[in-house]
């Protein structure tokens, strides 16, 4: 069994979990072998505590990695309604004995239909889920390898990851074994801010929390390349090849950046297909507009005649993202810019709604943020 650092005994039984079934012939993936017979997936440290889902550091051959697991009694979400979880009355249950590939490429297909849309190109990304299934290249997907895949296709990030698959805000997939999965580690982690023991987080005041976190940072042109990634993910993520997504938890703590200071997610589990918030936002009752939020960061109004939310986020991707790096990008910005960035900053935070006339000012302060930023330190090494 994979060692590793075990503080609770309910930390082992993720492992025991996905190794028993995977010696029964119920799952199968990339990452089984190594994590149950050869004993090359080590797992490290836990950064989480919560019972059904949790995150190590590990290390698999001669690759760091981050492992992610959920657990077999954690709620999985109905495809229409996301935001409300159920339980599985068994996990990995699908697809059944008897179906066949072209019957499971049906299957992912409708699946990501109900997530993303009717978007044109689903296709293409149905062939990248089946050659992800296809754990071992043997140009066959086995019963136990689309049990694992399907499983996997539930949580938000293994669909952002496939999604984002061949950009560099999105850390690799590695490898998985039934719905534990392997992430490329990101070295620095979060964007800013840092940890205190919670006993001096009680005293400390906001504001001196906030400044503190700005002190730990890396040089300002650092800082400006790593900003320019996290608008560059709100514009993968804003009308991509596959649809949109909103960011729900757009907080330092769901990014980090490697050593040549390029933005990664780190926590992509708030990061959700439009089409299934707006799918369940609108099922959600409410007597207040506070009732319709989801994550830390998308909030829509309430229909007080219907008691219902309605669909639209006041706020887009991009003024979250402007209001996250605020502070961030302006503290230590050279005196000749820093006039017009922060006008641009306070411009992005107030965007307001997604109207069409919305989609032109937020591509409009998109890319002058993007092009104030680059001209600044595209001549220097930092770039």
């Amino acid at each position: 069994m994979a060692r590793g650092l075990f503080p609770w005994g309910f930390v082992r039984k993720p492992l025991y979990i996905q190794c028993d079934k995977y010696r029964k012939g119920v799952i199968d993936g990339s990452a089984c072998s190594s994590l149950c017979e050869k004993d090359t997936l080590y797992l490290g440290n836990c950064f989480t505590v919560k019972p059904n889902s949790q995150v190590y550091s590990g290390s698999w051959g001669d690759l760091e990695g981050v492992i992610k697991c959920q657990m077999e009694e954690a709620p999985h979400y109905d495809l229409g309604n996301e935001m409300k979880p159920r339980k599985e009355a068994a996990a990995f249950d699908k697809p059944t004995k008897g179906t066949s590939v072209e019957m499971f490429r049906e299957m992912i297909l409708d699946h990501l239909k109900a997530k993303l849309g009717a978007q044109a190109n689903l296709a293409d990304l149905t062939t990248q889920v089946l050659s992800v299934a296809d754990a071992n290249k043997d140009s066959h997907i086995s019963l136990p390898e689309a049990r694992s895949t399907w499983a996997l296709l539930q949580l938000n990030e293994f669909l952002l990851a496939l999604v984002l698959r061949d950009r560099e805000h999105m850390p690799k997939l590695l490898g998985f074994c039934g719905d534990l999965y392997v992430m490329e580690k990101v070295p620095h982690f979060p964007m800013y801010g840092i940890s205190l023991p919670w006993i001096m987080e009680v005293w400390i005041p906001t504001g001196l929390r906030r400044s503190m976190d700005q002190w730990f940072t890396p040089s300002w042109p650092h800082k400006a390349k790593i900003s320019i990634g996290l608008l560059e993910l709100v514009e993968d993520v804003f009308h991509g090849n596959f649809g949109s997504f909103l960011m729900c938890d757009v907080s330092a703590t769901s990014f980090g950046y490697n050593d040549r200071h390029d933005l990664k997610v780190i926590d992509a589990g708030y990061i959700v297909p439009e089409a299934i918030f707006q799918e369940a936002i609108r099922q959600q009752q409410c007597n207040v507009d506070e009732d319709c939020l989801y994550g830390a960061d998308c909030l829509t109004s309430c229909d007080l005649t219907k008691h219902r939310c309605t669909q639209e986020v006041t706020r887009p991707n991009l003024a979250k993202a402007c209001e996250a790096i605020k502070d961030y990008v302006l503290r230590g910005v050279p005196y000749d810019m820093r006039a017009e960035l922060e006008k641009q900053l306070y411009a992005c935070i107030a965007l307001k709604g997604s109207t069409e006339q919305m989609e032109i000012e937020h591509s409009l302060i998109l890319n002058n943020l993007k092009t104030l930023l680059w001209k600044k330190i595209s001549h220097t090494k930092d770039s």
